[in-house]
């Protein structure tokens, strides 16, 4: 099959709730660090902030450090 075949062959039959959560299962397994990237990269830009970086930026530091 082609990969395009693949991707509409998982939308038939009703087979798209097994797709969904084989994708959560595989999501919820190694996606601590994804889902803490975007925390993290905020707060990388926050800290370039003179004054107020530090400081808004614990709150984010903390927040990655608890996804984690």
């Amino acid at each position: 099959m082609k990969g395009r075949d693949i991707v509409t062959h998982c939308f038939r039959r009703g087979r798209l709730p097994a797709v969904m959560l084989l994708v959560a299962a595989a999501a919820s397994r190694g996606g601590c660090g994804v889902v803490a990237f975007p925390v993290r990269t905020t707060s990388a830009a926050v800290k370039v902030v003179p004054v107020a970086g530090d400081v808004v930026a614990a709150p984010l530091d903390v927040t990655a450090d608890v996804i984690d």
